[in-house]
């Protein structure tokens, strides 16, 4: 600890004695200081030891002393020292008193004492504690790195939490609490999610301060990317002295370490991910798993979803300080999926980002949320005048194994084309599967097609000689049964065969044909008035 006016009393060769502010000795020095002006204040910045001899000063005046005294102790001035056998033989009884009532502490200093001892003394002193402290965080880090070789992250947190006295936390890119150290601070750290999250929204490195009831605890983002991969907290009862800091920031550089790849590694597994995902697609799952090896075995062992996601060609560019979509949605799965100790895959494809994730599992309902979040955030857009579109589209297929994962691609191709046309953040293929074809028939092409078709029939119609679109409807409904198609009309059968046949000669197409008739009811749900 640096030296405090205690330690300077207590000091064989300076000689001091107390006159006053006893209380008061164990106030840490910041340095000592000698100055005969009247008023040192604005040369002061706090927690120093001043020396004089009261050279122009009228140390006897009890006013001047209330006055002078009450000034150091505003500006942070921890003591006083009052050299005698120099200007005063004694220091006088003003001064004393003054110092007495401010709980000022005052030293005399005898003649044989030099300030320049007293300054050594001090110097000395800060520089032994500041020894201290650097061996001590060099301490600290051998065994933080000891630790996080060998537990890991937990281990390290474990360590860190032990040399500031304290607790830590670590969070995952999603602002999620990983781990912590001791086990009771996890309740501690999950109140402090909000803040992570508020931390992450800033560029890396990135630290705050949140001062709580029962601690004081700061928070770090770890990563050397725009976006940090994680963050750590630690709670401590007070601020961090020199070798707590040093064992910080120990922990910091080795958790970057820890949770950021490097450069070349993260482009390696990028090209084995794109070759697993062609040897997939090409229908080559054997040489999938032993290009995968132990990477994503396990991923094509079970069950799996596969996601495609694209940002829409009409989408704005995003500003920097907004993230890129594919980066946020990676990052989102990707803690997610470590959470669960579940393997991923990840690839860019083109212009589209590919996702293999383990179906049930954290990734796919990852992918989910992520969408839904897309939706709520355009949907308060739009509330706010803001541009109506979502900044990604996503397709997810039906659960597939490695022989189907090109079905699998072709189904999330699919659910992503239907996603782009009804401007949603995300379609699934099985919903496709379980809905009604419909809801695509709001395409302009498709209605174009029905108009074309339908056209002649509704001009018919408009010259008042036949509903022949209402009787067409009421036909292709009843399956071509006359007697109840007619009953629906309200006309006789051998009417509505008539205007059959009228349809026929008009659109030169044979209701008899099967496809004809399935053109013509999707032209008519097309043209309606609404979708059905």
């Amino acid at each position: 600890m640096p030296p405090t006016l205690a330690s300077l009393v207590h000091h064989s060769a300076l000689k001091l004695t107390v006159r006053a502010g006893e209380e008061h000795l164990d106030a840490p020095v910041r340095w000592a200081h000698a100055s005969e002006l009247t008023d040192p204040v604005p040369y002061m910045e706090g927690g120093e030891l001043l020396l004089i001899t009261a050279l122009k000063l009228d140390a006897e005046d009890p006013e001047a002393m209330r006055r002078y005294v009450k000034r150091l102790a505003a500006a942070g001035v921890v003591g006083l020292g009052f050299a005698v056998g120099v200007h005063y033989k004694d220091i006088p009884e003003a001064l004393v008193v003054a110092a007495a009532d401010e709980g000022l502490p005052l030293l005399e200093v005898p003649r044989r004492t030099p300030f320049l001892a007293i300054s050594k003394a001090v110097s000395a002193a800060i520089a032994a504690d500041q020894y201290r402290a650097v061996t001590a965080g060099f301490a600290a880090q051998r065994e933080l790195t000891k630790q996080a070789l060998s537990d890991g992250p937990e281990g390290l947190l474990g360590a860190l939490a032990a040399q500031v006295d304290g607790w830590a936390a670590l969070y995952d890119a999603s602002g999620a609490v990983v781990a912590t150290a001791p086990e009771w601070a996890s309740r501690r750290a999950a109140r402090l999610t909000s803040d992570v999250e508020r931390l992450r929204e800033r560029a890396a490195p990135a630290s705050a301060v949140v001062a709580g009831a029962e601690d004081r605890v700061e928070l770090h983002s770890i990563g050397t990317g725009r976006r940090p991969r994680a963050a750590l907290a630690v709670g401590t009862a007070s601020t961090l002295g020199t070798a707590e800091r040093y064992a910080l920031h120990s922990a910091i550089a080795l958790l970057t370490l820890t949770t950021e790849r490097s450069r070349s590694l993260q482009a390696a597994e990028a090209r084995v991910g794109s070759a697993v995902l062609r040897m997939l697609l090409a229908g080559e799952p054997d040489h999938a798993r032993t290009v995968a090896g132990e990477v994503y075995g396990g991923l094509l062992d079970a069950p799996f979803r596969l996601v495609v996601a694209e940002v829409p060609a009409s989408a704005p560019a995003s500003a920097p300080e907004d993230g890129d979509p594919f980066t946020e949605l990676t990052e989102a799965v990707e803690a997610a999926a470590a959470r669960a100790g579940e393997a991923l895959l990840v690839v860019p494809y083109g212009e589209r980002l590919v996702l293999l994730v383990v179906d049930g599992g954290a990734g796919a309902a990852a992918c989910i949320a992520y969408a839904q979040a897309l939706e709520s955030g355009r949907s308060e857009g739009r509330e706010q005048g803001a541009a109506d579109e979502t900044p990604l589209l996503l397709g997810l297929s039906a659960p597939a194994g490695p022989i189907a994962a090109a079905t699998a691609y072709k189904q999330a191709d699919q659910a992503l084309s239907i996603a782009r046309r009804r401007g949603r953040a995300m379609v699934e293929h099985e919903d496709l599967a379980a809905g009604s074809v419909l809801p695509l028939l709001a395409d302009d092409a498709v209605r174009a097609f029905a108009d074309g078709l339908l056209r002649a029939l509704y001009e018919h119609d408009a010259t008042g000689r036949g509903d022949l679109i209402a009787s067409l409807r009421a036909w292709l409904s009843r399956h071509g049964q006359w007697d109840a198609a007619a009953a629906d009309l309200g006309v006789h059968r051998h009417t509505l065969r008539y205007r059959m046949r009228r349809v026929e000669e008009i659109l030169g197409r044979s209701l008899d044909d099967p496809d004809v008739r399935m053109e013509l009811w999707l032209s008519l749900k097309a043209t309606s008035s609404g979708t059905e």
